[in-house]
């Protein structure tokens, strides 16, 4: 029997040239009632395979993505597959390359197992946990920025600009990326330096990054500090910070001031 960890690579670069396949033929689109947020017929014939693939070969896993309506069953399974079919629709959807397929298996709610595909730029992504991190069976490991002044961050430039910040943000070289689970394996692979978001996020946005980022030697978890828990009744976390471990505690000192109470 494959590994998990094989099972899930294999089964992301499947998923990944069938999205690209479909997209080739002409995509149908419609707009999910919750967020007016767009899912295209690769996004289910994605979501489909994976199932098949997955649970096929785990039927006694548990099952949450974005594609699939959730089964509150998934919180009775020890082990559980957390997945977004792609990760970064709209890029897909303008033919950009910033989308990705990504899987996580959650053990106990924390991710042991991890796969990020990223088709057009046939970049695939794995951990394990305790085993480090690679990109095409190189290992990653995260740069050593520890300042942020011209640092490499992956985000919304809008972010850094809002007045919000009690603390204005120094010059920074900011990118965006769609695919949450994209920008960490940046991160993870030193490309950049941080990625920030926030606002809230899926568990299937962040799962699989989660664990790559995290042996690739980066801090990952919110904006308070804490790190992710998974496969909890409401599968979201607050907000997304990944980052070296010298940019981690500067980057969440800026939000401090924020979330303190003021007399």
């Amino acid at each position: 029997m494959n590994s998990d960890l094989d099972l899930i690579a294999e089964a992301a670069r499947e998923a990944g040239a069938l999205a690209r396949d479909l997209r080739r033929r002409g995509l149908e689109v419609e707009y999910k009632s919750a967020d007016r947020s767009p899912v295209t017929n690769a996004d289910l014939a994605a979501d489909r395979l994976l199932t098949e693939r997955l649970r096929g070969a785990r039927p006694d896993y548990g099952w949450l993505s974005e594609e699939t309506a959730d089964d509150p069953a998934r919180l009775e399974a020890r082990r559980i597959f957390v997945v977004d079919p792609i990760d970064g629709t709209r890029a897909f959807l303008k033919d950009r390359p910033w989308w990705s397929v990504a899987i996580a298996v959650i053990d106990d709610g924390r991710v042991v197992a991890g796969a990020v595909y990223a088709p057009e730029a046939d970049a695939l992504y794995l951990a394990a946990e305790g085993q480090g991190a690679t990109r095409n069976g190189e290992a990653i490991r995260a740069s050593g920025a520890d300042a942020l002044e011209d640092c490499r961050m992956v985000g919304d430039p809008m972010v850094f600009r809002h007045a919000a910040w009690p603390t204005p943000w120094p010059s920074m070289r900011v990118e965006p990326r769609s695919s949450t689970a994209y920008r960490m394996c940046l991160v993870a692979e030193g490309d950049f330096d941080a990625a920030v978001a926030p606002v809230a996020k899926s568990d299937w946005d962040v799962a699989a990054g989660d664990l790559i980022a995290r042996e690739a030697g980066c801090f990952v978890g919110d904006h308070r500090g804490d790190v992710f828990r998974f496969n909890r009744p409401r599968p979201s976390q607050a907000s997304l910070i990944c980052a070296t471990p010298a940019l981690a505690p500067l980057i969440l000192a800026r939000f401090r001031p924020m979330a303190t109470p003021q007399n």
